[in-house]
């Protein structure tokens, strides 16, 4: 008798994915997106430069520059990638993957430096959501600071079972649970696309260059059809 075999099988049940994509054109685009971001929040706060600053959602609507038109393609490229990998690689009778429209329903801009952070939070009225990072300080740099370390500025996931920990009776067995967390290092031009529910938080960031991501919100419809695929009456 085999591993593989029904009587000795073990199952990871209700994985969480994430996607994390590296944008080839980054290193050109990020530069003018830095600017761009810059001036809107110097014409939205009077000249300032505050230690945090957040656009509105929809900058889909107000810039119609080509590398924000090419960034918009490539973030809806990751989250279509994303999408077909959680549904175990999504595809019909015939080996495609189902057409479906991906709807950004938000896209803003954050700027943040000066210790600023974002508390733990999840994302409404969607299913994905995801950050772009444009600007930050070079690992080196980044890692340097006297008090935050290699956790300056970076984004820090809650697995799902991270409320079960408190008072939870810990030992051999279960340490499996015992790293709730995963913390994505920010890297400009890196993409990081996850699930809306997924517990998140950005931790304090200090640095020689502010801390620039564009974050959304994204639904996933049916081209045509329902949305529902429950599969009832299948089993």
């Amino acid at each position: 008798m085999n591993a593989a075999s029904p009587e000795r099988e073990q199952r990871q049940l209700w994985p969480t994915t994430l996607g994390a994509y590296r944008w080839p054109q980054a290193e050109g685009a990020n530069e003018v997106l830095a600017r761009v971001f810059g001036a809107m929040r110097a014409l939205q706060t009077d000249g300032g430069k505050p230690h945090f600053f957040a656009s509105g959602d929809d900058l889909l609507q107000r810039i119609t520059l080509p590398e924000w038109q090419a960034l918009v393609r490539f973030i809806v490229e990751g989250i279509r990638d994303t999408v077909i990998a959680a549904n175990g690689g999504w595809r019909d009778e015939q080996g495609q993957s189902p057409a479906f429209n991906i709807a950004l329903e938000g896209i803003w801009c954050q700027i943040s430096n000066r210790g600023v952070h974002h508390d733990i939070h999840t994302h409404g009225n969607c299913s994905w959501s995801g950050v772009y990072c444009v600007q930050v300080d070079e690992d080196a740099q980044r890692c340097a600071h006297e008090v935050f370390g290699a956790l300056n500025g970076v984004t820090r996931f809650y697995g799902p079972h991270f409320n079960q920990l408190g008072g939870a009776h810990m030992d051999l067995g279960s340490a499996y649970l015992q790293q709730p967390h995963q913390d994505i290092t920010p890297r400009p031009g890196q993409l990081v696309v996850f699930p809306a529910w997924l517990a998140h938080q950005a931790m304090p960031y200090e640095g020689q260059q502010d801390r620039i991501i564009v974050s959304f919100n994204a639904s996933v419809h049916a081209a045509q059809g329902s949305n529902q695929r429950h599969g009832y009456g299948r089993g």
